[in-house]
């Protein structure tokens, strides 16, 4: 696992409906990310994105900001690799499966690149916190080819 690297499984909860209504199907509740957990560092933005079965969203890499993903829909494979020179897990890869009924919050410190394949037919539901709101001005992202030497990781496999 790639230092700072966080990944926190979702309790997934029963969710209650208001009235007695026997003849709806109940759905769940998870608590995604909370302000009073270690994982939390601070508030940037919130964004949403669908994405469909074999999309790869190639790799990025942020300088100032931390993601934090959940995918409620569908499954993925994410893929990270760090290029952090000072971390001990320098230009090591990690791969994480994520999505419905694999419910996790996976915390992408800085630094990561990061990118992720849809895996199953179902479409995928990406909702991710950032700790920077987005400056098109400035973008923090710098895009790396999805068959970039320096990472090796062979999408065709996947």
């Amino acid at each position: 696992m790639i230092q700072d690297v966080q990944i926190k499984q979702l309790v997934v909860h029963q969710d209650i409906p208001d009235t007695d209504q026997p003849e709806v199907k109940r759905g769940v509740l998870m608590e995604i990310l909370r302000a009073d957990e270690e994982i939390f560092s601070k508030f940037g933005q919130s964004t949403m994105t669908v994405a469909h079965s074999g999309t790869i969203k190639g790799f990025h890499v942020h300088e100032r900001q931390d993601d934090f993903w959940f995918f409620p829909t569908g499954k993925v494979l994410v893929v990270l690799h760090d290029l952090r020179k000072d971390s001990p897990n320098y230009q090591q890869t990690q791969t994480i499966t994520a999505g419905r009924d694999d419910y996790k919050l996976i915390r992408i410190p800085t630094g990561v690149a990061h990118g992720y394949k849809v895996l199953s037919e179902e479409p995928v539901i990406l909702f991710y916190h950032t700790t920077e709101p987005y400056n098109k001005d400035n973008p923090d992202e710098r895009v790396i080819p999805l068959d970039d030497p320096g990472i090796g990781f062979d999408w065709k496999k996947v």
